[in-house]
Formats: C-alpha cells, structure tokens, sequence
C-alpha cells in the first residue's frame, strides 16, 4: 500500500553534494583500474595501501535527508555555520588500521607534512611500498610538499592521487560521513 507522499510522486531520500558534472569519466576510468590494481597487490600482500583525507566538522550540520519530487534533485541552501571548527587528517587502511590527527581550526601544509613524514618513517622501518591514495587537495600539491616526494619515495613511500572531483573513490569519505551521522549527532543531542 503506498503512502500519501507516494502517491503525490514524493519521495524520502538523502541530499548530498554533488560534482559529478565537474568529473572527467575518461581520467576517472583510468584511474580506477589503476585503483583496482593497487587494491589487488595489497589483498596479495605486496604492498601496504593507505588512504588519506580531510574533513572538518561544527556543531552546524547539514540536513542529509528530506523530501524529493521523484525525479528532481533538490538544493540546499546554506546557512551561516556556527561554532569553533574541529579539522581531522587521517589515514585508513581497510580492515587494518584508521590513524587520524585532531586539529582546532583546518588542517595546513605543515599539519599535512607531519602526518606525512611519520608515514615515511613508519614505512622505512618496514622495509615494505606504501601507497597513500589522496585526493587532489592544494596542500597535497604546494612546492613544499612536492619537494619531499622524492626522500618518501626512498623510504618507500609513494602517493597516488585520485582524479579531480571523485572523493567517492575514497573509502575514508565514508568513515567521515559516519562519525558526522551516528557519532557527532549523538554527543551534539547530549
């Protein structure tokens, strides 16, 4: 039996942003069977394969369901954010380990080259190829850090960046929009 809302072509459904439109399907093809392999050396053991990304998060939050005309992608308009800024940088490797830094305010180069040099370190000592699959963020790729790519990758360190626009190619995206859903909303009604 179909409710009202139903039968008036409406819908519950999540709203998210989108930059779909801005994505290059060609480049985002070609980078994931690039992914994919990555992803098949590590199940084998070959390599260790990390993922590193961004976020931030304020008491304001974003409204993630409501209603929809079926059919139509619905905008939301944004409000003025309120509160202090809590930033994290973390790197997970799936069913292995998720690292992550906490910083007030957002997360600069030299907080990025941190986490980055005890990655190098770490990845030294083990004597094993560390990828770090990243997006295409500005301190990823400022002079500064572009400098260390070279002394990471003899430690054994070595980046892979997604394409422009495709975070849904970052399993940590998901770790993010859990903590945000189930376990911020949950301290921020306490």
């Amino acid at each position: 039996m179909k409710s009202d809302t139903q039968k008036k072509g409406v819908i519950w459904k999540q709203a998210r942003k989108s930059h779909k439109q801005k994505q290059d399907p060609r480049v985002k093809e070609i980078k994931q069977a690039d992914l994919d392999l990555l992803q098949l050396a590590a199940a084998t053991g070959e390599i260790d394969l990390k993922y590193l990304d961004e976020s931030g998060f304020c008491m304001w939050s974003e409204p993630s369901y409501t209603y929809y005309f079926k059919g139509e992608q619905k905008r939301l308009e944004q409000t003025k954010r309120r509160g202090r800024r809590l930033s994290i940088i973390g790197f997970l490797q799936p069913l292995i380990s998720f690292v992550y830094g906490l910083v007030i305010g957002g997360v600069d180069r030299k907080c990025y080259i941190r986490m980055m040099e005890r990655e190098a370190q770490e990845t030294a000592k083990t004597g094993r190829m560390r990828i770090i699959v990243q997006d295409n963020g500005l301190i990823h790729r400022c002079r500064e850090v572009q400098q260390l790519w070279s002394k990471w990758e003899s430690q054994g360190l070595y980046i892979f960046f997604l394409p422009k626009y495709c975070s849904e190619m970052n399993p940590i995206e998901l770790e993010w929009k859990h903590l945000k859903k189930d376990e911020l909303s949950i301290r921020s009604n306490v």
